[in-house]
């Protein structure tokens, strides 16, 4: 059996004139929680239809869950879980209802039915609330339920479509312990997100914009690869503080993250001398301005930059 859960090699899917992936290459291990970032419009649904048996490549080759993505679609199906951020779930039907639904859905043997529902009702801690129609449950309930269908049948992959979406922290945080959970219990774990926090939570990352990989590493990996010095500016007034940080000839890109100014540059000691009273002739108090450690939204905003942009953009 190989290690790999996943493993494609020039993965490319066009649609017309448009490629909306091209030649994407990328292994995954067993057991690993893989995060998988990119803006909209970067390829990354049509990448995980590829990968689901959904929609067969144009070019490229790979194995999911140890089947042909071309000829093994059908196996690969029934080897995954699915989790979207809308939640696969009948609100009208009570918690249990839901769960013997998805247990004759996935074809859970009946042997072993009740002792799968014990286990989803105590992982999702609604043994005592089972008779509850899902309408009337928590947002953050809804999710650990969703969870617990998704994984009835014990796949080897589970794929997370923005998971967390509108979820309070708490329950974020629970949500990621039981993903902990499946992963050392052998479940390779495929999650797209745009919770920078989540990402780093992930084992390794892949960042993809305009239809290509365009970073693979763990997350501390990732933000090492930013290796342009960033500076950090707090100011009376960040969006107009932004257009003129962009002129400056001393910064290469600018962006607002939350109150401060984040940009890239050349020198660090120049722009930190030359930007305030830039600023200043705008009429911008600058209350602090130092050198930073990129996060890895900074290097998610710069790698998409660095290539292209968005599509949306």
């Amino acid at each position: 059996m190989s290690d790999y859960a996943v493993s494609v090699e020039g993965l490319t899917r066009r649609f017309g004139d448009f490629v909306a992936v091209d030649h994407v290459s990328f292994d995954i291990r067993r057991g690993e929680v893989f995060g998988f970032l990119g803006p909209n419009g970067a390829g990354k649904t049509t990448t995980i239809k590829m990968l689901a048996g959904l929609l067969l490549p144009t070019e490229g080759r790979g194995t999911v869950a140890g089947f042909d993505l071309v000829t093994g679609a059908e196996e690969i199906k029934q080897s995954l879980g699915y989790m979207s951020q809308a939640f696969s779930l009948y609100a009208d039907l009570t918690v249990l209802e839901n769960i013997e639904f998805f247990a004759g859905l996935y074809g859970v043997p009946r042997a072993r039915r009740a002792e799968r529902r014990d286990w989803v009702l105590e992982t999702a801690r609604l043994t005592e609330n089972s008779r509850r129609m899902v309408r009337e449950l928590s947002l953050g309930w809804k999710q650990r339920l969703a969870l617990g269908c998704a994984v009835l049948h014990e796949p080897p992959l589970l794929f997370l479509d923005e998971p967390t979406s509108g979820v309070d922290p708490i329950s974020r945080r629970h949500f990621w312990g039981l993903i902990y959970q499946l992963a050392r219990g052998g479940t390779t774990v495929f999650v797209t997100t745009h919770y920078m926090v989540e990402a780093e939570f992930c084992d390794r990352l892949a960042l993809m914009n305009r239809g290509r990989l365009i970073a693979l590493d763990t997350p501390a990996g990732v933000r090492g690869a930013l290796h342009t010095p960033l500076i950090a500016i707090e100011s009376s007034d960040g969006v107009r503080a932004v257009r003129l940080i962009r002129e400056s000839a001393h910064v290469r890109a600018a962006g607002l993250f939350g109150r401060a100014v984040h940009a890239t540059v050349d020198d660090p000691a120049t722009a930190m001398r030359e930007l305030p009273p830039i600023l200043a002739a705008g009429g911008i108090a600058v209350r602090t301005i130092e050198q930073i450690e990129p996060s890895l939204e900074d290097v998610f905003v710069a790698f998409v930059e660095r290539t292209g942009g968005a599509l949306d953009e």
